[in-house]
């Protein structure tokens, strides 16, 4: 089917939200499968919003001539997974510049040092996890990730605080994906933004008084100088920047219990990893392609054009259903089977594997933190295979694809955990 100009295809539910409440991940998937078209019009959140998806579709939303990101995402999701004032919302030169300050510190030579304190830190450990008789990775993992990231961003933290900073930057993530009316997860998240953005705050401003002396290339430094028109930025506004380095990558928990999964759903690759390492990042790809973390990443027409025979008026929020996009069949053979191996060719484009978001990290709205989370990852399917023994116990592997951020129901029980 193409759609003619203006009339793409119209998503028939009375109440489509709450079709998405119950499709999650498969929502856009399903009604581009029902109407036949890479768009289509549908109302979320009360908006009027278009869906599109494919390799082509990225290339169009990630085209900051066309979209803007301010005011792209529900109100909900900036008040909580992303925060107010943060470098996601921003445009034109001002994202330019806060972005690039960023990857100053967040780039492809700096992340395996993020990648090696999380080694450390489970090699640390594995002592405790023998003697506790079994562990939940999903658990486990977060406050690894928590420890690393603070210690390689100059953020202090004592032994004391790691339950109640990771829970915090757990909820930012995990509690922002239901919205059922009746469901407390948002409040919990709304109160954990309020909690973590004070935090932030006391840093930044212990920083700039002289009180805290990270290292001067480390993230809470850096971002404690930054200046935006001469002058340094609000202090709340920098705390919330500063959680975009520290939450993004605790976040990472839920791809390792996912690739902990994998390996168990699919053991040959326990093997093959274990001996060599020309498969572990085919493997870590591909744990972020067949899973994905959030379905869609939105964005708002900046200037009326026409794609595909659709006029795209200003002011639409589109969103770019990342799961359709990289479960595209164009793109990627018999997408939903597990097949690491589909890697090995892959032709690198920047739009067709969109799991942190397409185009160009620095120019464009990719996730700053993918390759800390590429490095992670693998740093993780090493220790899985390679440094540490155990055994998954019977328990409720299933995924779910309602639930938005997912992960194992069981978090990945594993017992008998001890060094290899």
């Amino acid at each position: 089917m193409t759609p003619t100009p203006d009339v793409a295809p119209r998503d028939a539910a009375p109440v489509p939200s709450l079709g998405f409440l119950a499709q999650g991940y498969r929502f856009g998937a399903n009604r581009f499968r029902r109407y036949r078209s890479d768009v289509v019009q549908t109302r979320l959140a009360a908006e009027k919003t278009t869906l599109i998806a494919g390799e082509e579709a990225a290339e169009v939303l990630y085209d900051t001539a066309k979209f803007q990101r301010d005011g792209a995402m529900p109100l909900p999701v900036r008040q909580t997974l992303l925060g107010v004032g943060g470098v996601q919302g921003l445009d034109g030169e001002q994202h330019r510049s806060r972005k690039a300050m960023l990857l100053s510190f967040m780039n492809a030579d700096r992340s395996p040092e993020v990648a090696r304190l999380f080694a450390l830190q489970w090699r640390a450990a594995l002592p405790a996890w023998s003697r506790a008789g079994s562990i939940v990775l999903l658990d486990e993992s977060a406050k690894l990730l928590c420890r690393a990231v603070c210690e390689w961003s100059g953020v202090p933290l004592a032994e004391d605080e790691v339950d109640v900073r990771t829970a915090d930057l757990r909820s930012l993530i995990e509690d922002v994906g239901d919205f059922r009316p009746w469901n407390i997860g948002y409040f919990r998240a709304r109160a954990a933004r309020t909690r973590a953005e004070a935090w932030g705050s006391s840093l930044i401003e212990r920083t700039r008084s002289g009180e805290l002396t990270p290292p001067a290339d480390s993230p809470l430094a850096v971002v404690a100088a930054y200046r935006e028109d001469g002058q340094l930025l609000e202090t709340r506004i920098a705390a919330v920047d500063l959680l975009n380095v520290l939450r993004p990558t605790v976040a990472i928990h839920r791809w390792i219990a996912l690739a902990g999964l994998a390996l168990e759903l699919h053991p040959r690759w326990k093997e093959e990893l274990r001996d060599s390492d020309d498969d572990v990042e085919a493997f870590v790809h591909e744990v972020r392609r067949y899973y994905p973390f959030f379905p869609m990443v939105a964005g708002k027409v900046r200037q009326a054009f026409e794609w595909r025979g659709v006029r795209f008026p200003v002011g639409r929020r589109v969103m770019l259903d990342i799961t359709a996009t990289d479960h595209d069949p164009r793109t990627f053979d018999a997408p939903e089977e597990f097949r690491p191996e589909r890697f090995h060719d892959w032709d690198g484009s920047a739009f067709s594997f969109v799991p942190q978001g397409g185009g160009d990290h620095a120019t464009g709205h990719r996730c700053s933190g993918e390759w800390i989370t590429i490095d992670v990852m693998a740093a993780a399917v090493r220790l899985l295979t390679r440094e540490t023994a155990y055994e998954a116990p019977a328990q409720d592997l299933r995924v779910s694809w309602r639930r938005m951020p997912t992960a194992p129901r069981s978090g990945l029980v594993m017992s008998g955990v001890r060094a290899a």
